[in-house]
């Protein structure tokens, strides 16, 4: 007799095998499997649990395995399967040959809630596990997976008769649990309540249709981070595959606050995180911010704030929305298809670009005082490897008036509609056409291939004659000019157009020039 049950490892995780073998001996428990601390501690949780539930404790000789022994084993996670299998090689209950159970167990025999649930339920779904035992707290986040078989007990006391019912019915009794009141209070802000800034409002419009990288750049004060945290309120909602996935994932971190994850994950982390808070890692592998952004964007706040081993290490990523950690008992892919955004100064000061004070007004707003050297070193942290990879790139400035907001702006509902609509037509496209690239499926324009961006980038004439034009002079990289071919399908899918033209293409070059004229850079020379 066995019981399964789930050990984090990566995205996936690895089915555990709970085995136990009761004999003739010195009372005690040994645990074999390679089972850390916190695992080998369950052997007092287990006993004290068993006593507090009115249950007599085996006073034999007790060896419990975890299969496969070479996977690292940890967390709390295993106390409710180890104790269940006891039961079961005490003669106490009959446990089915296809269960898995989840939950941590008190001294006084409550079961507590883990981290991972869903997680673990879609493994072993995949694996063919029929029959699911979880704690109740973690029962509403079970019943996100449809058809699933659960039981959710409070306490060991309420395990032990369920698993009775089931050997006699066959079948497990009907889950009884309250749902939460959680309720999406999230409040990112309105774009119409930053006045001005039109180009920066258009190139996030852009990205949201898109899933494309963008940098803004300018002084304090001119609304580059509050525009940046309105960007999720004009993100197309999750298809209900995404959001699953990217509940899962969130499941795996342990930041469910209830419910399914139906909007794009938005986070934005401190520039102190460490490069293991960022790409993830840790002793035992954990997802970070690149992969709890999945579906969703990274914000980089003071971009050139962050240490340049972190910036550095987000090319790969970007490039193959995955990541790729690697640990002595081999590598461990995370997935993270996130878009990324950076805000920065135009300097280590922050007042490049500022205007100098009137005369009786505060010094502190004077102009740049920064050396050339300082800020070279400033913004050396973001490379132009990196900086390739970003297709929209924004300067900002102070707006001239502050007015009351709101009056004249487009507001954020608006713009979403005309991005849901472009990324239901990115959809519908590479979904006839059942689009994969070497990484997957290809969800919007920012994923295309080469020999995607050549089957759906079409130019006019004019176009054409522009975009080669503009590459030659402006000296794009391949990489860059794709950037650009991808920016102008997207702008031409917001317009409803299927053919890029003269104005989607000049605007793409636009965007990619630190926001110099096209025109002026065409015509330079001639």
């Amino acid at each position: 007799m066995h019981v399964l049950a789930y050990a984090p490892l990566g995205a996936d995780g690895v089915i555990v095998r709970v085995e136990v073998d009761i004999r003739r001996g010195i009372p005690g428990i040994d645990i074999t499997g390679l089972a850390d601390g916190a695992v080998k501690e369950a052997r007092e949780r287990i006993r004290a649990g068993f006593r507090n539930s009115g249950f007599k404790f085996p006073s034999d000789r007790i060896l419990i395995n975890l299969a496969p022994a070479d996977v690292k084993k940890a967390g709390a996670s295993l106390d409710l399967p180890i104790a269940i299998s006891v039961m079961a090689a005490a003669g106490l209950v009959s446990i089915p040959g296809n269960l898995m159970v989840l939950g941590e167990l008190e001294l006084s025999g409550r079961v507590r809630p883990v981290r991972g649930v869903l997680a673990a339920l879609s493994a072993g779904l995949k694996a063919g596990i029929t029959e699911f035992i979880v704690p109740l707290q973690n029962a509403e986040e079970a019943a996100l997976l449809p058809g699933l078989s659960f039981f959710a007990p409070a306490t060991l006391a309420e395990l032990y008769h369920a698993l009775n019912v089931r050997a006699q019915t066959g079948e497990l009794p009907a889950v009884s649990f309250q749902k939460s009141s959680f309720k999406d209070n999230s409040f990112f802000g309105d774009f119409s309540e930053v006045k001005g800034q039109s180009r920066y409002k258009r190139a996030l419009e852009i990205a949201a249709a898109g899933g494309h990288n963008l940098l803004v750049f300018g002084p304090p004060g001119s609304g580059k981070t509050m525009l940046a945290r309105c960007f999720p309120g004009i993100m197309a909602p999750l298809s209900p595959d995404e959001a699953v996935e990217v509940t899962r994932l969130h499941s795996l971190a342990g930041q469910i606050s209830g419910g399914l994850i139906n909007r794009p994950p938005f986070r934005s982390p401190h520039h102190s995180a460490s490069t293991e808070g960022i790409l993830g890692g840790g002793r035992i592998v954990r997802p970070g911010e690149i992969t709890l952004a999945h579906f969703g964007t990274l914000f980089l706040d003071e971009a050139p704030e962050f240490r340049a081993s972190v910036l550095q290490s987000l090319r790969e990523p970007l490039e193959d929305r995955q990541i790729t950690i690697v640990r002595a008992e081999g590598p461990m892919k995370l997935p993270a298809n996130f878009q990324l955004i950076l805000a920065a100064n135009g300097c280590p000061c922050g007042r490049l670009g500022a205007d100098f004070p009137a005369q009786g007004s505060d010094p502190g707003l004077a102009g740049c005082f920064c050396s050339p050297d300082e800020i070279r070193r400033y913004w050396r942290k973001l490379s132009g490897a990196l900086l390739d990879r970003i297709e929209l790139r924004i300067p900002v400035s102070k707006p001239d008036v502050l007015t009351r907001g709101g009056e004249g702006e487009e507001g954020s509902d608006t713009i979403r509609e005309r991005v849901i609509r472009a990324v239901e037509v990115q959809r519908n496209r590479f979904t006839e056409y059942h689009h994969k690239n070497r990484l997957g499926v290809v969800r919007r324009n920012a994923d295309m291939s080469p020999a995607l961006i050549e089957a759906h980038c079409l130019l006019s004439k004019k176009a054409g004659e522009i975009f080669s034009l503009a590459s030659l002079r402006l000296g794009l990289s391949g990489r860059a000019c794709h950037g650009v071919l991808k920016i102008a399908r997207t702008i031409a899918d917001l317009g409803g157009k299927d053919i890029i033209d003269t104005h989607e293409i000049l605007e793409a070059i636009q965007h990619r020039r630190f926001g110099d004229d096209p025109y002026d850079i065409l015509s330079a020379g001639e």
